[in-house]
Parts: structure tokens; sequence; C-alpha cells
């Protein structure tokens, strides 16, 4: 039960905290808002360190930076930069692909056997998200440039970013399964492992954009850090520590219906088929569960 309350936190985070960084997307870039929140969410949890004693086994700290890397630095910065170039709603089209991809990932890496009913819900969750985000009034789109000059390509973010964000997880739940570490502790690591990455590959040269920011627009990208981030990977991690990759990242991804909530300023309407299908949804999410 935890671990799927944590799940539905994590989607609710990362969908206001989205909300509020999409604003920041035609402002500046992708990697940018990346480094920086990730620093700011850092530094917020630091007293994490207090658990890291000389018994914590370096490979599993190893795995967690890799994780990092692999998860928040190149997934979030694909993801920021997907909704930059081509908008929301293809966005999210393309993370339905995500239980799917974490149910294979999980069984060919770790071992983590579905039962049919599990697999039959999982379908019913990717199918019913990918309906619900195609019904209805489209969302403000990205860079219509980008768009016109581009066909196959544009995909290419939003594919890394799940493939990023499922390998990121999966290394977590690999060292979960092996190790006693704390979710806490395991945050700030995977958070360590991005901001090195993603120092690196700015050669040094951070954009302290925040301070350019209004009084206002401080104070929400700071709470967007908080929940998106901070909170967010926290219940990502409760997730992972307590339920297969699998069944865990199909209510990870319940984003897209959560974002229904945010219709209004996205100018989208709620309809009656995007209405049944999100049952639909709860309905394989219950097939799943049970």
């Amino acid at each position: 039960m935890i671990g799927i309350l944590a799940a539905f936190g994590a989607s609710i985070s990362w969908t206001y905290a989205c909300f509020i960084w999409r604003s920041q997307t035609q402002k500046y870039k992708s990697i940018d808002i990346n480094l920086i929140k990730n620093i700011i969410a850092f530094l917020i949890f630091i007293p994490a360190f207090i658990n890291l004693s000389s018994a914590t086994e370096l490979n599993y700290i190893f795995i967690l930076l890799i994780s990092g890397i692999i998860g928040i630095g190149l997934g979030d910065t694909f993801y920021l930069k997907s909704l930059q170039t081509i908008g929301t709603r293809k966005t999210l089209s393309v993370e339905t692909l995500s239980p799917l991809i974490a149910s294979l990932a999980g069984k060919i890496f770790i071992n983590e056997n579905l039962t049919p009913k599990s697999w039959i819900g999982i379908i019913i969750v990717s199918i019913s998200l990918l309906i619900i985000l195609n019904k209805g009034n489209e969302f403000k789109e990205g860079n219509s440039h980008f768009l016109e000059k581009n066909n196959y390509e544009i995909y290419t973010f939003p594919f890394f970013s799940v493939l990023c964000a499922v390998l990121g997880g999966l290394f977590s739940r690999m060292v979960f399964i092996q190790s006693n570490l704390s979710p806490f502790l395991t945050t700030e690591i995977r958070l360590l492992g991005a901001i090195i990455f993603l120092i690196t590959l700015k050669r040094f040269k951070i954009n302290f954009f925040f301070k350019n920011l209004e009084r206002n627009q401080q104070k929400r990208f700071l709470l967007s850090i908080f929940l998106g981030t901070n909170l967010g990977i926290l219940l990502q991690q409760i997730v992972f520590k307590t339920l297969p990759i699998a069944i865990g990242w199909a209510l990870l991804s319940t984003t897209p219906v959560i974002s229904l909530f945010f219709a209004k300023n996205e100018e989208r309407e709620i309809t009656k088929k995007i209405i049944f299908f999100t049952c639909f949804l709860f309905f394989g999410l219950t097939l799943i569960i049970l």
C-alpha cells in the first residue's frame, strides 16, 4: 500500500512541477533548467548523507550514480527538451510506452515475473493513456518551426526520455533488491550523479538564470523543485523499493490523467470519452495491483 500511495503522490508532484517548468522551457535551455533544479534539490536533501556510512558498499553508490546520470541527468533533459519542441500532448503520448518498456526490462534484467492479469492491466493502462491523450482539444504545442521541419525526428527526445527514465529506475530497483539503503539517501546519490554529469557536459559553465526570475516566479520555481525533484524522486524511490518495476512504473505513468486537473490551463476539454477511458485506465490499474 505504501508503494501504491507513493506512486500516485509522485505522479501528482511531477505533474504540477512540469506545469511550472513548461513556462521556463520557452525562455531557457532544457539542460540549464535541469541542472539548476538538481543543484537546488541536492542542497535541500544534503542532510541525507548523514546516513552514509563506511559500511555502504561502493558498487551500490556507483550504480546509483549511473542511475542518476541516466534517469535524471539525461532523462529529465530529454523530457524538458521534448516539452519545448513538440509540446505536452505528443511528449506524453510517447510516455505511454513506459509501462511496457519497464515490464520488459524487469523481466529481462532482474527476472521479475508478472501474472497474465498484470500484463493485461499494463496493456489496458498503456492503450487508455494513449486514447486519453488524443481525445478532445489538443494541448498547446511547442516550437511549430521545429515541427514543420521534422517528422519522425521529433519523437527522438520523448523516446529517449522514456528509455532513460526506465533504465534509471531499473538500476535503483537493482540496488534496493540487494541492499538496505534508504530511499532518502538513494535520492541524494542519484541527484549527485546527475549534477556531476550535467556540469561536465556544460564544461562547468552554469547559467544561474534563477536570479533573473521575478520574485513570484522564483517562488513557483522553488516549489516546483521541491515537489517535482525532491519529493517526486523520493516517492519514486519508495516505489522502486517496495514494488516490482513493472507495477511501479504502471502506477507512475498516471501523470497524463492527473494533468486533466490542469485542463483549463492547458486549454483542453474533458469529454465523456476521456472520462470513460480514465475509468478504463483505473480498471487496468486494479488488475495490476490486485
